[in-house]
Formats: C-alpha cells, structure tokens, sequence
C-alpha cells in the first residue's frame, strides 16, 4: 500500500502492464503502436453489435416507444462508469486499466476476482461469436460444417492480433468503419423517412404515441428495460485499454471518455427513436433472425434491395469485429493478471512487438473448448452456462470501477485532485448513485427466469474463483517475498 503522504497515482506501474513509463521499452515497440485514428475508430464502433441490430427489436417489444428511455438511462449509467475509469486512467494509463486499478485502490482481492471475471466473460464472448459466426458462413458455404468455420475465424484473429497490436488495430478500424457507416446510414434516411421526406414515405412521429401511448405498459417497464440494454454497452472499455497501447495515450483516453456519451446517444439512442418512430411498435416483427431484425425491417422500408442480405453481411462484419477486440481483451487482461502474480507467470511473456503470446493463445484455446463443448454436446446445457454465468461480468466491472475510484479519489489530497487531467463530476454522490443503480437492476433481474439464471449463474462462477483466492494469495506471497530478497541481494552486491 501507499505511504500516508503519497498519492496511489505516484506509484510506479508494472512494466508490462503499463503504457509505457518504461521508455526504452516504449521506443522499441513504438512502431507497434496504436495510431490516432485506430482510437478513434475503436472508441466509435467498439460497442455496435449485434445486440443492437437485432437485439434492440426485442427490447422494443417489450417497452414500446418508451425502449428511448431504458437505452438512454442504461447508457447514462455507463457513461458515469467511464467517467470514473477515465479520471483513474488519464492519471495512470494501464492495459490492465480496472484491473489494475482495483488492485491499487481496494486490494490485491479485489484485482483478481474483477480480473479474472473479465476475462472469463470474454472467453465466453469468443465462444458465441464463433459459434455465430461459423453457424453464418456455414450457411453461406455449406462445403465445410460450421464447427470448421468457427475454428477458421478464430484461427484468423489469433494471426492478426499475434502480429502487433497496430494489426489489430488496422483491422478493427475496417470493421468498425463498416458498423458505423451502416448506422449513418441508417440515421440519415431514417430521420428523412420519419419526416415524411424520403420517396413514397408519409409523417410518421405520431407513432411514438398512437399505439397505447409513449410507454403502453407504464413506465416502470421502461426501468425493467435497462436490466435488458445495459449489457448491449458493455466493451466501451475497450477503448481505454487500447488507448493506453497507442502513441498518445493521455489524449485517447480523454478522447475515448469524453465521448463516449454522445456516441450513446447518436448510435444506440438515436437509432432506437428512428425505430420506433417509423415502424409502430407493436407492428415490429419479433427478430428471430437477421432476416426480421428491427434494422432489416426499416432497410426493406426505405426500398434497399436485398436489405435481408445487406443486414446479414454487416451483421457478420460485427460478429468479426466482436472477434478481434474480444481476442485483444482477454489477451491484455490475462497478461496483466500474470504480471501481478493472478495467474502463471509465462503468460504475462510477449513478443519483440509487445503482443502477449501465451496469454492470446491460452485466451483462444478456452474460446475454442467452450466452442467445442456448443457443437458436440448442445444438449448438456455447458454451453449456456458459459453464456449465463458471464452474464453480471458488466455489473461487477461498473461497481468495482465506482468504488476503486472513490478509494483512490480519498487518498488524494486537494493539489492531486486540482491536477487531474479528467475529473469525476460530484464525487462521490455520483459513485454512491452508479452503485445504487446497479443494484436496482440486480432486483429487476431476479424478477424474471432468464434474469434469475444469469444471477445465479454467475454467482456460482463468482463463488468458484473466491475458493481459490486463498492458494493464490500464497503463491502471491511467495513471489514477493522471494522478489524482494532477490532486490536486497542485487542491492547488496552493488
């Protein structure tokens, strides 16, 4: 722990988990490096997914127009934990980010669950996404089974994120290109259509409350709601990890933070109200493939040939894109929880690039076996209790980025807190009310089956990591002890 009269910010960062406070480090991987643009695309089309092409039209179903609300105040939400993580982050870039900032501020306890969680919830992502992915091309190809499209995608991603991150980041900025030009696409006409100003299309805002009002089954629905969309936010923090891989880390942290907002409001909120401003709310085909997706549905109304295909082909461009970022993550995260003694130390080893290889490859052979598990035995049930215990991963991230920063923001003293570069608004009330948050929509969750089986679920995935802390928390010990008598005999032999 920190001395009285120093600030946890002050604290030298391990080396590989850092951004670079090591310089000869930094110049030699410098040419490996995340550019700005890189950022900035990963920071715009990070969180567009399927969750939002597809997903979106169950969401609408169930709360009507009032679905504007429950994306709004889920999104809120989010941008109040991304604040929080921004000010800890803009202070000390760190590819472990919370990680490694839970670490310093509640504990090495509270690293290792948050961190392990993390990485477990996007091993489970890598799973589904190939597993959706292969089921995709399986359909479009059908020489080859779709179990071999799902090993040939992973197989993909693990290249192009072995050979640098600026590879990783060439190609996420291709694929979020994509995402976000659909969506601009999507706004542009659609607003148009609403007002009446596209071709063979007539004012349509009064459906936001000609079909039982804005929110026809109240709105304490619309609350229920953010329990269902709050997951659709979660990999926004993708960003702040990649940014502290980039040439300029300080200045794409504040840019992936400060933004993240407005691209809320404009990708997720503002496609949501074209939705249901055009399409009446309880005329919505219930998405049970992309061929009724609430955004292939509007495409087929604005007269775009094919929109089915169209759909299809941007939705497996955001399965590919969930992909490579997942495989970043997971790698990152399990590099960072070797370098703190979490997890055996050759994981934390990377490449002249900086790329961490045993931790991406162990990241893809847990993906590969839960995938495996979906294809040769779907009926054993292994496989949705991956997808479901991961599931509170989100929740328990928010609620340990909210405290870790309300500890790190105490041990400050009023010059520290005047030099932040980003600044939490209205500390701590607004930790207190992100918690609070959180919990409500805990109680939501345990309201409905499917919510009861993700909480349980994951706490059960949760209990598992618990029971092992106490042998980590020795081997922990171990490996300080013998690191600082190795530290006092190089020392001495100076």
């Amino acid at each position: 722990m920190p001395a009285d009269n120093e600030s946890p910010y002050d604290r030298p960062v391990s080396p590989q988990t850092t951004a670079g406070t090591v310089q000869p480090r930094r110049k030699a991987a410098g040419g490996s490096r995340l550019r700005s643009r890189h950022v900035t695309m990963i920071t715009l089309g990070g969180i567009i997914g399927a969750s939002l092409f597809v997903g979106s039209g169950n969401v609408i179903r169930s709360v009507g127009p009032a679905a504007v609300l429950s994306y709004l105040i889920g999104g809120l939400l989010v941008f109040l934990a991304m604040r929080m993580l921004g000010e800890m982050a803009a202070a000390r870039p760190a590819i472990g980010s919370f990680m490694e900032y839970a670490r310093v501020g509640l504990g090495d306890w509270a690293a290792y669950l948050v961190g392990w969680l993390y990485w477990y919830f996007w091993v489970g992502v890598l799973a589904y996404e190939a597993v959706l992915g292969g089921e995709t091309l399986g359909g479009w190809f059908p020489f080859l089974p779709a179990w071999g499209w799902s090993l040939l995608l992973l197989a993909v991603f693990v290249g192009t994120n072995l050979i640098s991150v600026r590879t990783f980041g060439e190609v996420e900025f291709w694929l979020a290109s994509i995402k976000v030009l659909a969506i601009v696409v999507f706004l542009v006409a659609g607003v148009l259509y609403a007002l009446g100003l596209w071709p063979d299309a007539a004012f349509a805002v009064p459906n936001l409350w000609e079909h039982g009002g804005f929110a026809p089954h109240g709105f304490g629905v619309a609350f229920t709601g953010v329990a269902l969309v709050i997951f659709s936010y979660f990999g926004t923090e993708i960003a702040v990890m990649a940014s502290a891989e980039s040439e300029d880390p300080a200045k794409g942290i504040r840019q992936a933070t400060s933004t993240v907002i407005w691209r809320i409001l404009l990708f997720f909120v503002g496609a949501v109200l074209v939705i249901v401003t055009i399409v009446p709310w309880d005329e919505l085909p219930e998405p049970t493939d992309v061929s009724n997706a609430p955004f292939t549905y509007v495409f087929t109304l604005f007269g775009l040939p094919g929109a089915a295909t169209v759909m299809q082909l941007i939705i497996f461009t955001a399965v590919l894109s969930v992909l490579n970022s997942g495989l970043y993550s997971a790698s990152r995260m399990f590099a960072a929880l070797a370098q703190e003694g979490f997890a055996p130390r050759i994981v934390a080893k990377r490449s002249r690039r900086g790329v961490p290889v045993a931790a991406l490859l162990a990241s893809t052979v847990g993906g590969v076996a839960a995938a495996i598990v979906n294809f040769a035995a779907p009926g054993t049930g292994i496989f949705q209790f991956i997808m479901n215990s991961a599931g509170l991963v989100a929740l328990f991230v928010y609620v340990f980025i909210a405290l870790t920063q309300m500890r790190l923001r105490q041990r400050m003293t009023p010059e520290e807190v005047a030099g932040l570069k980003l600044r939490m608004w209205l500390h701590p009330w607004l930790n207190i009310l992100l918690i609070a948050a959180i919990g409500a929509v805990l109680v939501i969750m345990l309201m409905s089956e499917d919510g009861r089986t993700q909480v349980w679920t994951s706490l059960i995935a949760t209990a598992v990591l618990v029971l092992f802390w106490p042998l980590v928390r020795r081997s922990l010990a171990r490996r300080r002890v013998a690191a600082a008598a190795t530290s006092s005999s190089e020392a001495g032999r100076e």
